[in-house]
């Protein structure tokens, strides 16, 4: 009698542990959850970056990237900026571009953290264990890989065919 409690106790943990094994496991829709933060972070980047870029080579003070690039090579040396003739209006907006550049890291960080646990974008457990899936199985990491790739091409591709209006001539 021992026995076969023992036996059908053995197999009601093995079918928990079953059980347990499938909550764990990756879908395919918690693959897209992550590659879909992945690619919005991306975006996210790429678009502060062009801030940035616009906030260099349209800034009036500054006066473009070369005079930037100027002023960057001698920042924190007196003795340069003095010879590079920098006034404090270009002190100020430098340090205006430099501070914006200084943010972005934590403005990212943020904006990912966000969407993690954000339950409707992703959730922070679907994020754990995505993370961990792609560090034990390269399959799940190669897959993940492939998914952001498809995802960016075809946001690139959607860009590209809104970027350049026509006439419709």
């Amino acid at each position: 009698m021992k026995k076969v409690l023992l036996f059908g106790t053995l197999f009601a943990f093995l079918g928990l542990a079953a059980y347990a094994q499938d909550e764990d496991k990756v879908t395919d829709e918690d693959l897209t959850k992550y590659a879909n933060v992945e690619v919005m972070t991306s975006t996210y980047v790429e678009n502060k970056t062009q801030e940035l870029r616009d906030m260099i080579l349209n800034n009036e003070v500054i006066d473009g990237g070369a005079r930037y690039n100027e002023i960057k090579a001698a920042w924190g040396d007196e003795e340069k900026m003095a010879e590079a003739e920098v006034t404090e209006e270009e002190k100020a907006a430098f340090q205006a571009v430099k501070d914006f550049q200084d943010s972005l890291q934590d403005s990212v960080k943020e904006y990912k953290t966000e969407l993690i646990m954000d339950e409707e974008v992703l959730g922070a457990g679907t994020y754990n264990k995505v993370l961990a899936a792609t560090k034990e199985d390269p399959s799940v990491k190669e897959k993940l890989d492939n998914l952001i790739a498809e995802m960016k091409a075809k946001q690139d591709a959607e860009k590209g065919d809104t970027e350049d209006p026509t006439d419709g001539k």
